[in-house]
C-alpha cells in the first residue's frame, strides 16, 4: 500500500466512494449485483458472507493490519492494569475465564464497528447524525464525548504514573515533593503523547505502527514477568476453560469479574474503530463518480476481520498474563487490595529491581498509547456528531489541562483513574445500541446487513455489558 495515504481525520468523509451512497451516482457493478435501494447493492445471486477465503494473500493481509490494533490498546491500558492485578492479587488464576469471554464480545463488537465504517463510509457518530434524529443524536454526542474525557482522562494519569515509578524516586531524591514530582512526570508525558500524535503528519500508517510497537514492547514486557513469575499453567488453563467464581468471596469474586469486564469494553473506541478503517477504503476508491465494487468491500471486510481476530487475542494474551502475573507473586486472598504502586514495589524484591522497571515501562507505554488513542477517538466524535473539523492537537491540549489540575492539587490519580471506569459504565449503551441497530438496518448496510444470528448475538452481548456494568455501579455505590 502507498505510504503517502490521507490521514484518518482528512478520510471521514468517503464522498462518491461509500457502498451506502451507491444509489444516487453511477455504479460500476459486476455481472452478479445492480445498484437497488438507497443503501447498496442487492446481488442478483448472493454469494457466501465470506466466499473465497482461498483468495486471501498475505502481502495484501500485512497491509490491512493496523486499525484493529490501534482500537486494542484499549483493551489493555491503565484500567486494566489495575483491575487485573486486583483481580490476580485476590483470587489468584480464577477469573481467567473472564477475560477470554470478554475477549470474544470484544472480537464481535470490534468487527461490527469496522464493517459499518467500510460499508458507509462513514463513522459510527456520523451515520447516529445521518441516521437518527436531532435530539438523539445530542443525546448520542454527549454521551459520546463524557466517555472520551473521561477515558483520555484516565490513560494520561495512567501514563504519568507509570513514568512517575521510574523516575519519581529520581526527582524525590533531590528533594521535590511527590506531588510535584507527579506533575513533572504528568508534563513530560504530556509531550511524549504530542510527538506520537505527529506521526500522523507523515501518513496514518506512521501513527499505526507506532502504536503497534507500543502494544508489542507491553506484550514482551509481561512475558519476561511471566518468564520469571513461573505460573502454575495447569491452574492457569484450568481457570480459563471453566467458569468459575470463589464460593467463600462470591460478592468480592463478581466484583473484581465485573471490573475486569467493564475494563475491557470500552465505548471510544466503538466510535474509532468506524474511522479507522477509512483511509484503506479510499485508497480503494475509483475516482467519482464510480464506486467500490461490492466484492472489493467483501474482500476488505475478510481482511479486517484477520486483524480484528488477530489484534484483539493478542489483547487477550496480555491480560491474561496480567493476571498470571499477579497470581503468581501477589495472591493473598479477597481481603487484598493492592493498586498499580504496591504491584511495582512488590516486584522488585521479590524478581528484582529489573522487573519493576519493567512493568513501570509496560504501564507508561500502555498510558501513552491509550491517552493518544483517546485524543483520535475524541476528535473522531466531535467531528462526525458535529460535522465540523477539529484540530487533534488542540483536542489533546483541551483534555491535558484537566489532568494537569488533578496532578497539581494532589488528588490520587489511581481513585481518579478508577472512579473514570465507572463513569464509561453509564456511557457504554450509547455507543453498542446505535451500533447495533444500524448494522442491523438494511437501508444502512444494504447486503452488508447483519445476519439475523449476529444481530441476535450483538443484544445479548450488549445485555449482559450493560447489566455487568450496572452491578459494579451499584456495589460501588454500596461501598
Amino acid at each position: 500500500m502507498p505510504e503517502n495515504n490521507p490521514r484518518p481525520d482528512e478520510a471521514a468523509q468517503l464522498e462518491g466512494s461509500s457502498v451506502s451512497d451507491a444509489a444516487s451516482r453511477d455504479a460500476v457493478l459486476s455481472p452478479a449485483t445492480a445498484a437497488v435501494g438507497s443503501s447498496g447493492l442487492v446481488p442478483a445471486e448472493k454469494p457466501g458472507r465470506f466466499a473465497n477465503l482461498k483468495s486471501f494473500r498475505r502481502d495484501q493481509m500485512w497491509s490491512y493490519f493496523g486499525p484493529a490494533f490501534v482500537a486494542s490498546v484499549a483493551y489493555i491500558d491503565p484500567g486494566n492494569f489495575s483491575t487485573n492485578i486486583l483481580g490476580g492479587s485476590q483470587f489468584g488464576y480464577r477469573l481467567l475465564w473472564v477475560l477470554l469471554w470478554s475477549n470474544a464480545m470484544a472480537i464481535l463488537i470490534q468487527y461490527l464497528s469496522a464493517k459499518l465504517g467500510i460499508v458507509t463510509g462513514r463513522t459510527l457518530p456520523q451515520n447516529c447524525r445521518k441516521h437518527f434524529s436531532k435530539r438523539t443524536s445530542v443525546f448520542l454526542w454527549v454521551c459520546a464525548e463524557i466517555s472520551a474525557v473521561a477515558t483520555d482522562l484516565a490513560e494520561f494519569l495512567g501514563a504519568a504514573m507509570g513514568l512517575d515509578l521510574l523516575i519519581g524516586p529520581a526527582l524525590l531524591a533531590h528533594g521535590l515533593s511527590h506531588t510535584t514530582a507527579l506533575f513533572i512526570s504528568a508534563a513530560i508525558s504530556t509531550a511524549l503523547v504530542f510527538a506520537i500524535l505527529a506521526l500522523d503528519l507523515a501518513g496514518y500508517q506512521w501513527l499505526e505502527r507506532g502504536i503497534m510497537g507500543f502494544v508489542g514492547i507491553i506484550g514482551l514486557c509481561y512475558g519476561f514477568e511471566v518468564f520469571l513469575v513461573h505460573p502454575d499453567w495447569q491452574k492457569a488453563f484450568y481457570h480459563t476453560l471453566l467458569p468459575t467464581f470463589d464460593h467463600g468471596a462470591m460478592k468480592e469474586s463478581v466484583y473484581a469479574a465485573v471490573g475486569m469486564l467493564g475494563a475491557t469494553v470500552m465505548p471510544h473506541v466503538i466510535y474509532l474503530h468506524s474511522a479507522l478503517v477509512q483511509p484503506r477504503l479510499k485508497t480503494l476508491a475509483p475516482p467519482p463518480p464510480k464506486r467500490i465494487l461490492p466484492a472489493i468491500v467483501r474482500e476488505y471486510l475478510r481482511y479486517e476481520l484477520v486483524d480484528v481476530f488477530v489484534a484483539m487475542n493478542g489483547a487477550w494474551i496480555i491480560n491474561s498474563a496480567m493476571i498470571v502475573m499477579a497470581a503468581a507473586t501477589m495472591f493473598r486472598g479477597p481481603s487484598y487490595s493492592p493498586t498499580i504502586q504496591d504491584a511495582f514495589h512488590t516486584l522488585a524484591p521479590l524478581l528484582g529491581r529489573g522487573a519493576a522497571v519493567v512493568f513501570a515501562v509496560a504501564l507508561l507505554c500502555s498510558g501513552l498509547s491509550s491517552s493518544t488513542v483517546g485524543v483520535m477517538a475524541g476528535q473522531v466524535i466531535i467531528e462526525g456528531f458535529l460535522e465540523i473539523k477539529f484540530p487533534i492537537f488542540l483536542r489533546r491540549f483541551i483534555t491535558v489541562v484537566p489532568a494537569l489540575i488533578v496532578m497539581g492539587a494532589g488528588w490520587d490519580p489511581l481513585r481518579i483513574l478508577n472512579d473514570s471506569q465507572v463513569l464509561l459504565s453509564f456511557t457504554l449503551p450509547a455507543a453498542l445500541i446505535p451500533l447495533l441497530l444500524l448494522t442491523a438496518r438494511r437501508d444502512v448496510m444494504g447486503e452488508f446487513v447483519s445476519a439475523i444470528r449476529t444481530s441476535v448475538t450483538g443484544w445479548v452481548v450488549a445485555g449482559i455489558i450493560v447489566a455487568l456494568n450496572v452491578v459494579l455501579v451499584v456495589q460501588l455505590a454500596m461501598g
